[in-house]
């Protein structure tokens, strides 16, 4: 079953959805949990509108909620060890929320030492404004949040 609330106690926590720009923040957010010595938080939130469909639910059915968790969860610990692999450096824990993203990690902040999150990467003036995803929990976490550029 997936979990509602996260009960994170330090660490860095970092919002993973399989964009570019959360692939950079998880590089980055691996380097800052192993430079620390902290527990790495990989935090996947979905929503039925945003989680891709369980490969294994037959056409012309609704895989369950425990589906869903089950499959993202899967995914997304393949993701991990695709993108950074298994790190000797420090632990990393895959938590996967059903939950709107922003509320998601701001929820997850109260327990984390960073929280690292990924800018949307858009470019023009809009590469200076954020997504609202980051704008929104730069305004609202409860610990330091990085922003990684498209740059990094």
């Amino acid at each position: 079953m997936g979990e509602r609330e996260i009960g994170i106690n330090g660490g860095v926590v970092v919002g993973v959805d399989g964009s570019a720009s959360s692939l950079r923040a998880l590089r980055v957010a691996v380097e800052e949990a192993c430079r620390r010595g902290l527990t790495l938080h990989v935090l996947r939130a979905w929503t039925l509108r945003t989680a891709p469909r369980p490969p294994d639910c037959p056409a012309g059915s609704v895989a369950s909620v425990t589906q869903y968790e089950e499959w993202l969860r899967k995914a997304t610990a393949e993701l991990v060890t695709e993108h950074i692999g298994e790190p000797e450096d420090c632990e990393i824990a895959v938590h996967v929320v059903h939950s709107p993203s922003p509320q998601a990690l701001i929820a997850a902040s109260n327990g984390a030492d960073l929280l690292v999150v990924g800018h949307r990467g858009r470019g023009g003036f809009a590469g200076l404004v954020l997504g609202s995803v980051a704008d929104q929990v730069v305004r609202h976490a409860r610990c330091s949040v990085l922003v990684v550029r498209p740059s990094v």
